[in-house]
């Protein structure tokens, strides 16, 4: 491998869905199968200052099978 050649990612996010109360967040587990059916894996979370999660982060290698757009 050339040491120029680095994996390229492309990133996605997820904003967990919440429950109308907007204190307790819905398990999305639905949402991170199907990403993960299309190659992305969680890599991280964005937390909200005062605590609890705002943004889950996930990424798959740029380029490959099933890249969009958007």
């Amino acid at each position: 491998m050339s040491s120029d050649a680095r994996q390229q990612w492309e990133y996605e996010t997820l904003r967990p869905p919440r429950e109308a109360t907007r204190e307790e967040a819905k398990d999305p587990k639905a949402e991170l199968n199907e990403l993960g059916a299309e190659g992305w894996e969680l890599v991280t979370t964005v937390e909200y200052s005062g605590g609890g999660t705002k943004y889950l982060v996930l990424r798959r290698p740029a380029g490959g099978a099933g890249s969009s757009t958007e």
